[in-house]
C-alpha cells in the first residue's frame, strides 16, 4: 500500500517568495464517499493525474497515476459539481518542502499549507515555522474534496500550533 502522511495548516497573509514560480492547478472530483474515499483528476503544468485517496487524518492511502490530456478532457465534465482551482507554491523548510495552495474562485482568500513526511513519527516531531497558522490536519471541512464540493467551511474546529517566540 502507498500512504500519504501529511500535516496541514491554515496560512494567513502568505507572501510568496520573490523567486516563486507558482503552478496553476485545476482539480475535480469524480467520486467522494462518506468514508473519505475520493477519486479526482488534476491538471497542471506538471501534467495530468488520476488519484484515488482513502481515509482521513494524518495518514491516508493514496494511489496516483499519470493520464493523458485526452483522458483528462474526457473525465473533466464529470467533475462539474466538485471543482477547485489554486496556485501552488513550493517553499523550502530545511529537509522539507511546504506546499502552499492559494485558492481562487469561490475559495478566494483561503490559503492552506501542507507538508508530507516519510513516517508518522517524523510528522509528529515536526515543528512548523511560525508563519503557519492553525493546524487543520484531519479537519474534514478543509479537505480539498470538501472544499470542491461544499465551498468554504463555516465553523470548523482547528488546533493552534504556533511554535516560536
Amino acid at each position: 500500500m502507498i500512504h500519504e502522511i501529511e500535516r496541514k495548516f491554515l496560512v494567513h497573509g502568505f507572501v510568496p517568495p520573490r523567486d516563486a514560480a507558482p503552478q496553476y492547478v485545476e482539480q475535480g472530483y469524480l467520486a467522494i464517499t462518506p468514508d473519505g474515499t475520493e477519486v479526482r483528476v488534476r491538471r497542471s503544468a506538471a501534467g495530468h493525474l488520476l488519484t484515488v485517496k482513502r481515509g482521513r487524518g494524518l495518514t491516508r492511502v493514496e494511489v496516483e497515476r499519470e493520464i493523458s490530456a485526452e483522458e483528462f478532457d474526457a473525465l473533466w465534465p464529470a467533475t462539474e459539481a466538485a471543482r477547485l482551482t489554486k496556485d501552488r507554491h513550493r517553499v523550502p523548510d530545511g529537509p522539507h518542502t511546504i506546499i502552499v495552495d492559494v485558492y481562487d474562485g469561490a475559495l478566494s482568500g483561503l490559503c492552506i499549507a501542507e507538508i508530507e513526511f516519510r513516517s508518522a513519527e517524523h510528522a509528529q516531531r515536526y515543528i512548523p515555522p511560525g508563519w503557519l497558522g492553525e493546524e487543520i490536519t484531519g479537519v474534514t471541512g478543509y479537505l480539498n474534496q470538501s472544499l470542491a464540493a461544499h465551498g468554504m467551511p463555516l465553523h470548523e474546529k482547528t488546533t493552534r500550533t504556533h511554535h516560536g517566540p
